[in-house]
């Protein structure tokens, strides 16, 4: 997870251990650190920072041991988004000033040439790839607004819309057999995707409603859903209502023409 100091207001990446309720800090450079993605095997973790300006993509051992190291560089930001199953390739999004957000496929072998796998004058973003790495789910506004939509991959023209009305942030279950994304209306939804040779997924449904819980899903990796789908993990605002404090000015107009 993303956490940030109240006092220096740097976010940094921690790994918070559910079964002995421990946090251990993974990054300590001044930089912005945000988003992190664990590798398949949990082995690592790849994230991005802002070292020398451009957001860049760094990995490190998920166990803190060790340095960490530059995956890739590039003139622009760059956000990991997530692994293939075999952790042979990262998927990640890149602003381009003149397409906007594009995905690319960063092979983990040691030439590490990056290949493009979704560019167009249109917004697409937070790829992730299916469990049995035949499929990259993503968030695409070319058609108005945001839609959850999957493509092959390698990319051979196969697409499939997934939402119906507006979606964003897509994760797949580890088994595959359902994806998850989150409604314009602030909804978990769930589509079952069918094994077989082609894609084939059901019509979404809703799981619940996040807008009580005051969630927080703005961005890559917002959530996380278990192995078998049974929980969702993601961030909420609390409100303190007694450390709140307002200052209230009356008449403020009469002030103002002094």
């Amino acid at each position: 997870m993303g956490r940030r100091d109240p006092q220096t207001r740097n976010r940094d990446i921690y790994v918070i251990d559910l079964a002995r309720g421990l946090s251990s800090r993974l990054t300590f450079d001044p930089g912005e650190d945000r988003y992190p993605a664990w590798s398949s095997d949990g082995s690592r973790i790849a994230w991005s920072a802002n070292r020398d300006g451009a957001y860049q993509i760094y990995q490190k051992l998920s166990s803190g041991v060790g340095p960490e190291e530059v995956l890739l560089k590039d003139i622009v930001s760059i956000s990991p988004t997530g692994w293939s199953p075999d952790d042979r390739f990262l998927v990640y999004t890149r602003l381009d000033p003149k397409t906007n957000f594009d995905i690319w496929v960063l092979p983990m072998a040691a030439d590490r040439q990056p290949t493009v796998f979704l560019q167009t004058p249109f917004r697409e973003g937070f790829g992730s790839f299916s469990p049995d790495g035949r499929w990259i789910a993503y968030q695409s506004d070319d058609q108005g607004k945001l839609e959850v939509n999957v493509q092959t991959y390698p990319a051979s023209g196969g697409k499939w819309q997934i939402s119906t009305n507006s979606g964003k942030l897509p994760v797949w279950r580890s088994d595959g057999k359902e994806l998850y994304y989150i409604s314009a209306d602030g909804k978990m939804m769930a589509v079952e995707v069918k094994p077989g040779g082609s894609f084939e997924a059901t019509a979404p449904r809703a799981l619940f409603d996040l807008e009580p819980a005051r969630a927080r899903l703005a961005g890559f990796n917002s959530y996380a859903v278990t192995a078998a789908g049974e929980r969702v993990l993601f961030v909420t605002t609390r409100e303190e209502a007694e450390s709140l404090q307002f200052t209230v000015v009356t008449n403020w107009t009469a002030e103002a023409k002094k």
